[in-house]
């Protein structure tokens, strides 16, 4: 049975906070609240609910995606992106592409929201994969203190991150607990 993926509903939930906890239960760079951070960002300003995104296997929810708005900030200019926070797959089916679905389908219904970039903390091996480089690239700074080479973004769109430049500023639900 092929992978569905779909918006997620409010009776998905719960699934998708015990998928996230168990995602990332035993990830050495994670303090393991991506499941409270997911709540959060739903219930704020920045919520984009048609890019909060599950995978399904055979009806069971495996995996799950969510972008959020930020605002990269150059002194009184501003230009909005996406956050890419968190992605999460259940332990028994990473490695299996889940993941790079839900971002390639994630980065087209962007595209077709009309935004033109994306910004993600994450895995430097990964990430790449999928077109991101290091955000510095592109003259963006990430506020989390994170090395460069974990602080990538990508050009949804050809262009998309011409002329934009300055600090990430993410919304306050990336910083409370």
């Amino acid at each position: 049975m092929p992978l569905h993926i779909r918006q997620e509903t409010l009776d998905d939930h719960q699934n998708v906070f015990e998928l996230i906890k168990a995602a990332f239960e035993g990830e050495e760079f994670s303090d393991q609240t991506e499941h409270y951070l997911v709540e959060r960002l739903r219930k704020s300003e920045v919520f984009i609910p048609e890019l909060s995104l599950v995978a399904e296997l055979k009806g069971e929810i495996v995996g799950h995606i969510l972008f959020t708005k930020i605002i990269i900030q150059n002194g009184e200019e501003e230009f909005e992106s996406l956050a890419l926070a968190p992605v999460s797959v259940l332990p028994e089916y990473q490695g299996k592409g889940i993941g790079g679905a839900l971002i390639i389908k994630g980065h087209e219904l962007a595209k077709e929201l009309g935004y033109r970039s994306a910004l993600v903390l994450g895995h430097a091996e990964y990430y790449p994969k999928f077109g991101y480089r290091q955000s510095s690239e592109f003259g963006i700074a990430q506020p989390f203190g994170a090395p460069d080479e974990n602080n990538m973004a990508i050009e949804l769109v050809e262009g998309g991150l011409n002329g934009v430049s300055g600090v990430a500023v993410y919304s306050e639900e990336f910083y409370s607990s």
